[in-house]
Protein backbone atom coordinates (compact mmCIF):
# COMPACT_ATOMS: atom_id res chain seq x y z
CA UNK A 1 0.00 0.00 0.00
CA UNK A 2 1.15 3.48 -1.15
CA UNK A 3 1.60 6.02 2.31
CA UNK A 4 2.66 8.38 0.17
CA UNK A 5 4.51 10.08 -3.24
CA UNK A 6 6.35 13.51 -3.03
CA UNK A 7 9.84 14.76 -3.80
CA UNK A 8 12.11 14.61 -1.11
CA UNK A 9 12.20 17.66 0.38
CA UNK A 10 8.60 17.51 1.04
CA UNK A 11 8.91 14.37 3.44
CA UNK A 12 12.02 15.48 5.04
CA UNK A 13 10.61 18.77 6.03
CA UNK A 14 8.49 17.59 8.66
CA UNK A 15 11.41 14.95 9.69
CA UNK A 16 13.24 18.05 10.41
CA UNK A 17 10.49 19.61 12.26
CA UNK A 18 10.12 16.46 14.85
CA UNK A 19 13.79 15.74 14.82
CA UNK A 20 14.35 17.83 18.53
CA UNK A 21 11.74 15.25 20.46
CA UNK A 22 12.45 11.95 19.16
CA UNK A 23 14.68 9.98 21.06
CA UNK A 24 17.86 8.14 20.23
CA UNK A 25 18.76 5.80 23.69
CA UNK A 26 15.71 5.32 25.06
CA UNK A 27 14.32 1.75 26.77
CA UNK A 28 11.27 1.63 24.52
CA UNK A 29 12.16 1.32 20.85
CA UNK A 30 9.04 2.93 19.99
CA UNK A 31 10.17 6.21 21.05
CA UNK A 32 12.67 6.71 18.08
CA UNK A 33 10.44 6.29 15.79
CA UNK A 34 8.28 9.05 13.81
CA UNK A 35 4.41 7.82 13.46
CA UNK A 36 3.23 8.37 10.09
CA UNK A 37 -0.32 8.52 9.40
CA UNK A 38 -2.14 9.22 5.93
CA UNK A 39 -6.04 10.81 5.80
CA UNK A 40 -7.42 11.72 2.47
CA UNK A 41 -6.49 15.72 3.33
CA UNK A 42 -3.11 15.15 4.78
CA UNK A 43 0.01 13.28 5.91
CA UNK A 44 0.52 13.76 9.76
CA UNK A 45 3.93 13.40 11.14
CA UNK A 46 4.21 12.77 15.39
CA UNK A 47 7.22 12.45 17.56
CA UNK A 48 6.78 12.12 21.66
CA UNK A 49 9.38 11.04 24.25
CA UNK A 50 6.45 10.45 27.08
CA UNK A 51 6.91 14.57 28.15
CA UNK A 52 6.56 16.51 25.10
CA UNK A 53 4.19 14.98 21.72
CA UNK A 54 5.24 17.09 18.95
CA UNK A 55 2.53 16.86 15.36
CA UNK A 56 3.55 18.45 12.07
CA UNK A 57 1.30 18.17 8.92
CA UNK A 58 1.43 18.00 5.42
CA UNK A 59 -0.87 18.93 2.36
CA UNK A 60 -0.75 16.32 -0.08
CA UNK A 61 -2.53 15.40 -3.33
CA UNK A 62 -3.04 11.25 -2.96
CA UNK A 63 -5.57 8.84 -4.82
CA UNK A 64 -5.43 6.59 -1.94
CA UNK A 65 -8.70 7.15 -0.06
CA UNK A 66 -7.98 4.32 2.72
CA UNK A 67 -6.48 5.89 6.18
CA UNK A 68 -3.27 4.15 6.99
CA UNK A 69 -0.42 5.07 9.66
CA UNK A 70 3.12 3.49 10.29
CA UNK A 71 6.12 4.18 12.89
CA UNK A 72 9.35 4.08 11.52
CA UNK A 73 12.91 4.73 12.81
CA UNK A 74 13.10 8.58 12.29
CA UNK A 75 16.60 8.71 12.16
CA UNK A 76 17.00 6.25 9.60
CA UNK A 77 14.22 7.61 7.25
CA UNK A 78 15.55 11.15 7.65
CA UNK A 79 19.41 9.87 6.93
CA UNK A 80 18.19 8.15 3.90
CA UNK A 81 15.83 11.24 2.39
CA UNK A 82 18.76 13.61 3.35
CA UNK A 83 21.37 11.20 1.04
CA UNK A 84 18.78 10.96 -2.16
CA UNK A 85 19.83 13.48 -5.01
CA UNK A 86 17.79 16.88 -5.02
CA UNK A 87 14.50 17.34 -5.84
CA UNK A 88 14.63 13.72 -6.26
CA UNK A 89 10.86 11.95 -6.11
CA UNK A 90 10.10 9.43 -3.64
CA UNK A 91 7.67 7.08 -2.52
CA UNK A 92 6.73 5.97 1.12
CA UNK A 93 5.16 2.02 0.48
CA UNK A 94 4.21 -0.49 3.23
CA UNK A 95 4.74 -3.54 2.35
CA UNK A 96 4.42 -6.62 5.46
CA UNK A 97 5.22 -4.68 8.48
CA UNK A 98 8.04 -2.77 7.00
CA UNK A 99 8.24 0.29 4.65
CA UNK A 100 10.21 0.67 1.43
CA UNK A 101 11.39 4.17 0.56
CA UNK A 102 11.92 3.95 -3.53
CA UNK A 103 13.32 6.70 -5.43
CA UNK A 104 14.52 6.59 -8.96
CA UNK A 105 16.78 2.79 -8.70
CA UNK A 106 17.10 3.13 -4.82
CA UNK A 107 15.57 0.94 -2.87
CA UNK A 108 15.14 0.94 1.29
CA UNK A 109 13.21 -1.69 3.36
CA UNK A 110 12.96 -0.90 7.29
CA UNK A 111 11.38 -2.41 10.09
CA UNK A 112 8.31 -0.76 11.48
CA UNK A 113 6.43 -0.93 14.80
CA UNK A 114 2.62 -1.35 15.66
CA UNK A 115 1.08 2.21 15.44
CA UNK A 116 -1.47 1.02 18.25
CA UNK A 117 1.61 1.22 20.96
CA UNK A 118 2.66 4.51 19.84
CA UNK A 119 1.89 6.66 23.06
CA UNK A 120 -0.19 9.33 21.96
CA UNK A 121 -1.25 12.28 24.56
CA UNK A 122 -4.66 12.65 25.76
CA UNK A 123 -5.87 15.88 25.96
CA UNK A 124 -6.87 17.24 29.28
CA UNK A 125 -10.27 18.36 30.63
CA UNK A 126 -10.56 22.12 28.68
CA UNK A 127 -12.89 23.21 31.17
CA UNK A 128 -9.35 24.33 33.52
CA UNK A 129 -8.14 25.85 30.11
CA UNK A 130 -6.74 29.30 29.52
CA UNK A 131 -6.06 30.49 25.69
CA UNK A 132 -3.37 33.07 24.84
CA UNK A 133 -3.26 34.28 21.04
CA UNK A 134 0.58 36.18 20.29
CA UNK A 135 2.86 36.72 17.53
CA UNK A 136 5.61 34.30 17.08
CA UNK A 137 7.87 36.87 16.76
CA UNK A 138 7.00 37.87 20.23
CA UNK A 139 6.96 34.75 22.05
CA UNK A 140 10.39 33.60 20.37
CA UNK A 141 12.06 37.00 21.30
CA UNK A 142 10.31 36.60 25.24
CA UNK A 143 11.95 33.35 25.35
CA UNK A 144 15.58 34.58 23.87
CA UNK A 145 15.45 36.86 26.84
CA UNK A 146 15.24 34.37 29.22
CA UNK A 147 16.04 30.89 28.47
CA UNK A 148 20.17 31.04 29.22
CA UNK A 149 19.27 30.99 32.60
CA UNK A 150 17.37 28.02 33.12
CA UNK A 151 18.93 25.39 35.19
CA UNK A 152 20.17 22.31 33.29
CA UNK A 153 20.60 19.26 35.33
CA UNK A 154 19.75 20.58 38.87
CA UNK A 155 18.12 18.39 41.38
CA UNK A 156 15.16 21.27 42.27
CA UNK A 157 13.75 20.12 39.02
CA UNK A 158 11.48 22.87 39.10
CA UNK A 159 14.37 25.07 38.12
CA UNK A 160 15.46 23.23 34.84
CA UNK A 161 12.84 24.87 33.02
CA UNK A 162 10.75 27.81 32.78
CA UNK A 163 8.12 29.91 34.84
CA UNK A 164 5.22 30.99 32.48
CA UNK A 165 2.69 33.38 33.99
CA UNK A 166 -0.41 35.13 33.64
CA UNK A 167 -1.37 37.88 35.78
CA UNK A 168 -2.91 41.67 35.42
CA UNK A 169 -3.27 41.31 31.74
CA UNK A 170 0.43 40.34 31.18
CA UNK A 171 2.32 37.15 30.02
CA UNK A 172 5.02 37.14 31.87
CA UNK A 173 8.31 34.42 31.61
CA UNK A 174 11.04 33.88 34.37
CA UNK A 175 13.94 31.57 34.58
CA UNK A 176 16.80 31.01 37.00
CA UNK A 177 19.73 28.45 37.94
CA UNK A 178 20.14 29.93 41.52
CA UNK A 179 22.92 32.14 40.66
CA UNK A 180 20.82 34.53 38.04
CA UNK A 181 17.40 35.24 37.19
CA UNK A 182 16.05 36.30 33.91
CA UNK A 183 12.71 38.40 33.80
CA UNK A 184 10.48 39.05 30.78
CA UNK A 185 6.87 40.45 30.02
CA UNK A 186 4.73 42.01 27.40
CA UNK A 187 1.06 43.30 27.98
CA UNK A 188 -1.52 41.39 26.21
CA UNK A 189 -4.92 43.18 24.79
CA UNK A 190 -8.16 41.56 26.16
CA UNK A 191 -8.54 39.70 22.90
CA UNK A 192 -5.45 37.79 23.23
CA UNK A 193 -6.14 35.95 26.77
CA UNK A 194 -9.70 34.29 27.15
CA UNK A 195 -10.30 32.58 30.50
CA UNK A 196 -12.76 29.57 29.80
CA UNK A 197 -12.70 28.09 33.01
CA UNK A 198 -15.70 29.73 35.79
CA UNK A 199 -13.73 29.86 38.48
CA UNK A 200 -12.49 33.28 39.26
CA UNK A 201 -9.07 32.19 40.59
CA UNK A 202 -8.03 31.55 37.14
CA UNK A 203 -8.21 34.82 35.93
CA UNK A 204 -3.99 34.09 37.10
CA UNK A 205 -2.44 31.27 35.94
CA UNK A 206 1.20 30.20 36.19
CA UNK A 207 2.99 26.63 34.84
CA UNK A 208 6.32 25.12 35.08
CA UNK A 209 7.50 24.06 31.50
CA UNK A 210 10.43 22.01 30.71
CA UNK A 211 13.62 22.80 29.40
CA UNK A 212 13.51 21.04 26.54
CA UNK A 213 10.30 22.61 25.20
CA UNK A 214 11.38 25.70 25.52
CA UNK A 215 14.69 25.25 23.59
CA UNK A 216 12.08 23.43 21.10
CA UNK A 217 10.12 26.77 21.25
CA UNK A 218 12.89 28.96 20.75
CA UNK A 219 14.06 26.53 17.59
CA UNK A 220 10.59 26.46 15.50
CA UNK A 221 9.14 29.64 16.40
CA UNK A 222 9.82 32.38 13.73
CA UNK A 223 9.91 35.84 12.87
CA UNK A 224 6.93 36.49 11.56
CA UNK A 225 3.66 38.46 12.79
CA UNK A 226 1.67 34.93 12.44
CA UNK A 227 0.36 33.59 15.66
CA UNK A 228 0.69 31.02 18.57
CA UNK A 229 -2.01 29.83 20.15
CA UNK A 230 -0.83 28.92 23.91
CA UNK A 231 -3.76 26.69 26.11
CA UNK A 232 -2.87 25.65 29.79
CA UNK A 233 -4.57 22.67 30.71
CA UNK A 234 -4.34 20.98 34.19
CA UNK A 235 -0.76 19.15 34.06
CA UNK A 236 -0.04 20.36 30.00
CA UNK A 237 0.68 23.23 27.87
CA UNK A 238 0.20 23.07 24.14
CA UNK A 239 1.32 25.36 21.64
CA UNK A 240 -0.39 25.74 17.88
CA UNK A 241 1.42 27.49 15.42
CA UNK A 242 1.69 27.17 11.51
CA UNK A 243 1.58 23.59 10.80
CA UNK A 244 2.72 22.26 14.19
CA UNK A 245 1.10 21.48 17.10
CA UNK A 246 3.99 21.12 20.46
CA UNK A 247 1.99 19.40 23.68
CA UNK A 248 4.18 18.86 26.83
CA UNK A 249 3.55 17.81 30.45
CA UNK A 250 4.03 20.53 32.99
CA UNK A 251 6.70 20.26 35.84
CA UNK A 252 5.47 19.92 39.28
CA UNK A 253 6.99 21.87 42.02
CA UNK A 254 6.70 25.47 43.42
CA UNK A 255 8.96 27.88 41.12
CA UNK A 256 10.81 30.89 43.67
CA UNK A 257 9.11 34.30 44.28
CA UNK A 258 11.26 36.07 41.80
CA UNK A 259 9.99 39.27 43.54
CA UNK A 260 11.68 38.98 46.78
CA UNK A 261 14.57 37.89 43.57
CA UNK A 262 14.75 41.26 42.28
CA UNK A 263 16.47 43.99 44.29
CA UNK A 264 15.34 47.20 44.63
CA UNK A 265 16.73 50.75 45.82
CA UNK A 266 20.11 50.46 44.43
CA UNK A 267 21.71 53.94 44.49
CA UNK A 268 24.81 52.77 42.40
CA UNK A 269 23.96 52.69 38.78
CA UNK A 270 25.32 53.59 35.53
CA UNK A 271 24.25 52.85 31.76
CA UNK A 272 26.55 51.52 29.29
CA UNK A 273 26.53 51.40 25.74
CA UNK A 274 25.45 47.33 25.42
CA UNK A 275 28.24 46.16 22.38
CA UNK A 276 31.10 48.36 24.35
CA UNK A 277 30.53 46.47 27.26
CA UNK A 278 29.81 43.08 25.41
CA UNK A 279 33.27 43.10 23.22
CA UNK A 280 35.21 44.47 26.39
CA UNK A 281 33.88 41.48 28.46
CA UNK A 282 34.83 39.17 25.61
CA UNK A 283 38.17 39.99 25.25
CA UNK A 284 39.55 40.10 29.02
CA UNK A 285 37.57 37.17 30.03
CA UNK A 286 40.13 34.89 27.42
CA UNK A 287 42.59 34.91 30.24
CA UNK A 288 39.96 34.21 32.98
CA UNK A 289 39.81 31.14 35.37
CA UNK A 290 38.50 28.34 32.93
CA UNK A 291 36.69 26.84 35.98
CA UNK A 292 35.12 30.05 37.61
CA UNK A 293 35.22 32.61 34.55
CA UNK A 294 35.53 35.13 37.38
CA UNK A 295 35.49 38.69 36.29
CA UNK A 296 35.42 41.90 38.39
CA UNK A 297 33.76 45.05 37.85
CA UNK A 298 35.72 48.05 39.15
CA UNK A 299 33.85 51.37 39.62
CA UNK A 300 35.11 54.47 40.25
CA UNK A 301 34.74 58.13 38.62
CA UNK A 302 33.87 58.25 35.28
CA UNK A 303 35.02 54.48 34.44
CA UNK A 304 34.35 50.86 34.39
CA UNK A 305 37.55 49.01 34.44
CA UNK A 306 36.81 44.93 34.18
CA UNK A 307 40.20 43.05 34.99
CA UNK A 308 40.27 38.75 34.74
CA UNK A 309 42.83 36.70 35.76
CA UNK A 310 43.79 32.99 35.81
CA UNK A 311 45.73 30.37 37.83
CA UNK A 312 48.93 31.11 35.10
CA UNK A 313 49.11 34.56 36.77
CA UNK A 314 48.24 36.52 33.60
CA UNK A 315 45.80 38.83 33.18
CA UNK A 316 43.72 41.34 31.07
CA UNK A 317 42.00 44.71 31.60
CA UNK A 318 39.91 46.57 29.88
CA UNK A 319 38.85 50.79 30.93
CA UNK A 320 35.18 52.03 29.60
CA UNK A 321 34.20 55.90 30.25
CA UNK A 322 30.81 55.98 31.52
CA UNK A 323 28.84 58.26 33.41
CA UNK A 324 29.29 57.30 37.05
CA UNK A 325 29.75 59.60 40.05
CA UNK A 326 28.46 57.66 42.89
CA UNK A 327 31.33 55.66 45.85
CA UNK A 328 33.91 53.43 44.01
CA UNK A 329 33.20 49.62 44.27
CA UNK A 330 35.05 46.18 43.57
CA UNK A 331 32.74 43.29 42.61
CA UNK A 332 33.25 39.76 40.94
CA UNK A 333 30.91 38.39 38.72
CA UNK A 334 31.05 35.17 36.86
CA UNK A 335 31.87 36.38 33.32
CA UNK A 336 29.93 34.00 31.44
CA UNK A 337 26.48 35.06 33.21
CA UNK A 338 27.34 38.67 31.90
CA UNK A 339 28.33 37.53 28.67
CA UNK A 340 24.85 35.82 28.12
CA UNK A 341 22.96 38.84 29.23
CA UNK A 342 24.80 41.02 27.02
CA UNK A 343 24.28 38.70 24.03
CA UNK A 344 20.52 38.30 24.20
CA UNK A 345 19.50 41.93 24.44
CA UNK A 346 19.03 43.98 20.93
CA UNK A 347 18.76 47.75 23.10
CA UNK A 348 21.77 50.08 22.01
CA UNK A 349 22.45 50.82 26.15
CA UNK A 350 21.85 48.74 29.22
CA UNK A 351 21.26 50.19 32.47
CA UNK A 352 23.40 48.53 35.49
CA UNK A 353 22.61 49.18 39.28
CA UNK A 354 24.51 47.57 42.17
CA UNK A 355 23.90 47.71 45.88
CA UNK A 356 27.38 46.21 47.92
CA UNK A 357 30.32 43.85 46.96
CA UNK A 358 27.65 41.01 48.69
CA UNK A 359 24.61 42.47 47.05
CA UNK A 360 23.22 40.90 43.65
CA UNK A 361 23.37 43.48 40.50
CA UNK A 362 20.40 44.15 38.26
CA UNK A 363 20.85 44.49 34.61
CA UNK A 364 17.75 46.52 33.28
CA UNK A 365 17.00 48.12 30.01
CA UNK A 366 16.68 51.77 30.37
CA UNK A 367 12.90 52.75 30.54
CA UNK A 368 11.59 49.78 30.01
CA UNK A 369 9.83 47.87 32.82
CA UNK A 370 9.42 44.73 30.97
CA UNK A 371 13.06 43.05 31.12
CA UNK A 372 15.40 42.87 34.52
CA UNK A 373 18.26 40.33 34.74
CA UNK A 374 19.49 39.73 38.69
CA UNK A 375 23.36 38.43 38.98
CA UNK A 376 24.71 37.08 42.24
CA UNK A 377 28.30 38.58 43.00
CA UNK A 378 31.25 35.99 43.00
CA UNK A 379 34.38 36.55 45.70
CA UNK A 380 37.27 36.38 43.90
Amino acid sequence: MILIQADKETLLRPLQTIAGIVERRHTLPILSNVLIERNDKEILYMATDLEIQITTTITTITTEKQPCVVTVAAKKLQDILRALPDKAEVTLEIEEKKLQVKSGKSRFNLQTLSAEDFPRFKKNDPLSRVKITIKQKELKNLLFLVQYAMAQQDIRYYLNGLLLLIEDGRLKVVTTDGHRLGFALTPLKANQIEFLSKIPSLERAEIILPRKVILELAKQLNESEELVIIEILENQAQFTFSNIVLVTKTVDGKFPDYNRVIPTGHQKQFEINRLVFLQALQRVSILSNEKIRGARLILTTKTLRIVCNNNEKEEAQEEIEIKYSGEALDIGFNSTYLLDVLSSLTSETVECSFGDTNSSALITIPNNENFKYVVMPMRL
